[in-house]
């Protein structure tokens, strides 16, 4: 009995080689910035441009739509007075503070074109002013006056807005330039070391996904933008072309 009390006590106690623990191996975090810190020259570079990209997409998505707020804003403000108004001098004056409105641009165009050909304006021997001669006055000028300047705020209108469009087409496939150079290199240092393990498949592999990643980063919000400005310069347009032709209406009632 004695013997087997001491057995157990024996075995029940730990070996002072077993208390030491073993050291454990801590792992690199194969995280975002060691997939970008560990990632190739080609893969950096890759990254850099598409955040410069990105950068210049989001500096033009504020810009524009600063721009187009205030288009809008400003034409709404326009429309109130032109209709609210039965003075066209006193609408062109109104005008000069709305220079943000696309339609009040074209309204001063035609008006100053209107303005011109009453200069041409017979007046008769009690000084009263007569009424355009029709062969004299030329209508279509007046239109094309107006044309010209709907065509002018359109394309300011539309300016930086494909560079857009180029990124959110662009953009994924720089990415995917980028994912193939870093699957290339993982394969190459496999070949080299001769053993696929993780230290040597992860960075290659983390460089490759964070490369196709920037190229989504940058794409996704610029084609959304594109696509948002495209559809607000289309009601723009759409409204200059209403208002040209409710001002070519009146002035041809009015004046001819």
């Amino acid at each position: 009995m004695e013997s087997s009390g001491i057995i157990h006590i024996f075995l029940t106690q730990t070996p002072p080689a077993a208390e030491a623990a073993a050291p454990s191996v801590v792992l690199p975090d194969y995280g975002f910035m060691y997939s970008i810190t560990h990632a190739g020259t080609v893969e950096q570079l890759t990254m850099g441009l598409l955040l410069v990209f990105s950068v210049i997409s989001w500096g033009i998505i504020a810009y524009k739509a600063k721009i187009l707020r205030r288009a809008f804003v400003e034409s709404e403000i326009f429309l109130d007075t032109f209709w609210g108004s039965k003075r066209l001098d006193a609408i062109y004056q109104k005008s000069e503070t709305l220079s943000a409105s696309p339609i009040s641009q074209v309204f001063r165009a035609g008006y100053i074109e209107l303005a011109k050909l009453k200069k041409r304006e017979k007046t008769n021997e009690k000084g009263e002013v007569a009424a355009i001669d029709p062969h004299i006055a030329d209508m279509p000028s007046i239109e094309r006056s107006m044309r010209r300047a709907l065509a002018a705020e359109l394309t300011g209108l539309e300016s930086l807005v494909p560079f857009l469009a180029t990124v959110g087409s662009t953009a994924p496939f720089i990415g995917l330039f980028g994912t193939v150079i870093g699957i290339m290199t993982s394969f190459q240092d496999i070949g080299a070391v001769g053993n696929a393990n993780l230290a040597t498949v992860a960075p290659g592999i983390g460089g490759a996904l964070i490369a196709t990643a920037f190229g989504l980063f940058a794409a996704i919000p610029a084609v959304i933008a594109y696509n948002f400005f495209l559809s607000k310069i289309r009601v723009i347009t759409t409204e200059m072309d209403n208002f040209s032709s409710d001002f070519l209406n009146i002035v041809k009632r009015h004046f001819f």
